[in-house]
C-alpha cells in the first residue's frame, strides 16, 4: 500500500460508512430504535469493508474472504446461541477480540512496514507512524488483557470482589509512566527498521501488564464502568490503527466507538456520584460492611409470602417493579413479565424502573425486559419515575439493592452515599426479593428498606418466587 491520498469516491464511500456508524449510536440510544440502529451498523461496516477490499491491493482476495466467512460465521452462531443474561461476558469477550486485533496490526506494520506504506528513504519507520504504533499497540493490549478479567470476573470463573494488590497505585502509574517513556524513546530511536527495535515488545509486555493490573482491583458494583470504559478504549486502539493503516473508516469509526465509550463512562459514574478516577482506582465494597447501622440479627424483620405478595398487589392501583442482577442471575425476566400482564388484567398500573447501573454492563437491564417482550412505554429510568414512588402502592423489588439503598441518602459515611437511588421507601408496601438476609450487595453495605415497617422480605430463588406469585395470582 503506498499511496496516502484518497480517492473522491473512497472519500464518499467511507463518507456514508461513518453516517450509518453514526445513525447506529443514535438507533442504540433507546430499546424501541435499537434493531434499526444495529442495521445501520451492520450497512456501514459492508460498505466500509466493501470500499477497502475494492480500493487496495490484495495479497489474496480467497483467504480474506475465508476469513471473513469463518468469522461472521462464528458471531452468528455465537450471537444465536448466546443467553441474554450472558450478554455482559459477551461484550467483554468481543472488546478483548478489538485489543488483540489492534496488536496484531501494530506487530504486522512494525515487522513489515513497507507493506504498511509508513518506511522513510531511511529505512527506518517514519517517526510519526512509530508514535501512532506505539499507541495503538498499548491501547490495544490494555483493552485485550483488562477485557479478558474483566470476562472472567462477569463469568465467575475468579472473584467478582476487588483484589488489592500492595502499592497498587504506585506500580500502575510507574507501568504507565513507563509505557509514555518508551514510546517517546521509540519514536526518537535511530534504529527503527522493520522489527529492529526491542522497546516496541517491551511496550506490549508493559501494556498488557497493565491492562491486568487495572482491572482486578475493581469490584464488581463498578462492572458498569469497567465495560463501557473498555468499549471506549477499543474504539481508541481502532483509531490509532486506523493512521497506521491510513484507513479513514477506521479512524472515523474508532473515534464514535471511543468518544462515545468515554461518554457513557462518564454518565455511569455520575449515576454513581463517583469519579472516573476513583472507579479506576478500585476496591470499591472491599471493606464488607461499610455504613453505620445495628448488626442485621439484632434487627426485626417480616418475612412475606408469594401469597401476600399476590394478594396486595392485586388490590392495588399501581405497582412498581425494579429489577436487579438477582433477576438476571436467576432468569426471572419472563415470568416477571407474566406477573406484569396478570396485575393489569386486574387493572393494576404496572411499572418498571431501570437504574442506569443496574446489572453488570450499562443497559443490562433494558435487554432483558425487551428479550421478555416488556412493553416499551412501561419501562421508566431513574430520573423519569423517581418522584412516583410516593404515590406508589407497591413497590417490588427483584434481585436489586444497592440501588435502593436509603444509606445513599442519609449515611455520610456509607460508601454509596451519594449515589442517585430510587425512593423505595416512600412506597406504602415493599416487596424485596432476595435469596437470604446474608447478602449485602457489591458495595458491601446493609440496607434500611429491609427492616422497614412496610417491607415484607420474600426469601426464595427470584424466579421461583415469582412462579409462585403467578400462580396465587391465577387462582
Amino acid at each position: 500500500m503506498e499511496a496516502h491520498s484518497v480517492s473522491p469516491w473512497v472519500a464518499v464511500a467511507y463518507l456514508i460508512a461513518g453516517v450509518c456508524f453514526i445513525l447506529a449510536l443514535r438507533g442504540l440510544s433507546s430499546p424501541a430504535t435499537s434493531r434499526r440502529g444495529n442495521r445501520y451498523g451492520m450497512v456501514g461496516m459492508g460498505i466500509a469493508v466493501v470500499t477497502t477490499l475494492v480500493t487496495h491491493e490484495v495479497a489474496s482476495l480467497p483467504e480474506i474472504l475465508g476469513a471473513i466467512a469463518i468469522g461472521g460465521g462464528v458471531g452468528f452462531v455465537i450471537a444465536r446461541r448466546i443467553k441474554m443474561t450472558d450478554m455482559p461476558q459477551l461484550v467483554a469477550a468481543f472488546h478483548s477480540l478489538v485489543g488483540l486485533a489492534a496488536v496484531l496490526v501494530a506487530a504486522a506494520a512494525f515487522l513489515n512496514p513497507e507493506a504498511f506504506g509508513i518506511l522513510g528513504a531511511d529505512g527506518n519507520i517514519l517517526p510519526v507512524s512509530r508514535v501512532e504504533m506505539a499507541l495503538g499497540v498499548a491501547i490495544g493490549a490494555i483493552t485485550f488483557s483488562g477485557s479478558v478479567i474483566a470476562f472472567a470476573k462477569l463469568n465467575g470463573n475468579m472473584s467478582g470482589s476487588p483484589i488489592l494488590l500492595p502499592a497498587r497505585h504506585v506500580i500502575n502509574l510507574g507501568t504507565l509512566g513507563a509505557i509514555l517513556v518508551l514510546t517517546a524513546l521509540f519514536a526518537h530511536s535511530g534504529a527503527a527498521g522493520p522489527g529492529e527495535n526491542p522497546l516496541f515488545w517491551v511496550i506490549v509486555g508493559l501494556a498488557f501488564a497493565i491492562g491486568f493490573l487495572l482491572i482486578i482491583p475493581i469490584g464488581g458494583a463498578d462492572m458498569p464502568v469497567v465495560v463501557s470504559m473498555l468499549n471506549s478504549y477499543s474504539g481508541w486502539a481502532a483509531a490509532a490503527m486506523g493512521f497506521t493503516l491510513h484507513n479513514t473508516a477506521m479512524i472515523v469509526t474508532g473515534a464514535l466507538v471511543g468518544s462515545s465509550g468515554a461518554i457513557l463512562s462518564y454518565i455511569m459514574c455520575k449515576a454513581m456520584n463517583r469519579s472516573f478516577l476513583s472507579v479506576i482506582a478500585g476496591g470499591f465494597g472491599a471493606e464488607a460492611g461499610a455504613g453505620g447501622g445495628e448488626a442485621r440479627e439484632q434487627r426485626p424483620w417480616k418475612r412475606g409470602s408469594a401469597e401476600d405478595a399476590a394478594f396486595l398487589m392485586k388490590e392495588a392501583e399501581n405497582v412498581i417493579i425494579i429489577p436487579g442482577y438477582g433477576m438476571a442471575v436467576a432468569q426471572a425476566q419472563h415470568v416477571l413479565r407474566e406477573m406484569g400482564d396478570q396485575l393489569k388484567k386486574h387493572g393494576v398500573g404496572v411499572k418498571y424502573a431501570i437504574h442506569p447501573v443496574a446489572g453488570r454492563m450499562p443497559g443490562h437491564m433494558n435487554v432483558l425486559l425487551a428479550e421478555a417482550n416488556v412493553p416499551y412505554d412501561e419501562v421508566f429510568e431513574l430520573e423519569d419515575i423517581n418522584g412516583e414512588f410516593a404515590q406508589a402502592d407497591v413497590a417490588f423489588i427483584i434481585g436489586a439493592n444497592d440501588v435502593v439503598n436509603p444509606a445513599a441518602k442519609t449515611d455520610k459515611s456509607s460508601p454509596i452515599y451519594g449515589m442517585p437511588v430510587f425512593d423505595v421507601d416512600k412506597a406504602k408496601t415493599i416487596f424485596f426479593i432476595k435469596r437470604s438476609m446474608g447478602g449485602q450487595g457489591y458495595a458491601g453495605v446493609d440496607n434500611d428498606v429491609f427492616y422497614m415497617d412496610q417491607t415484607m422480605m420474600l426469601l426464595a430463588d427470584a424466579k421461583k418466587m415469582v412462579e409462585a406469585i403467578n400462580k396465587a395470582l391465577a387462582d
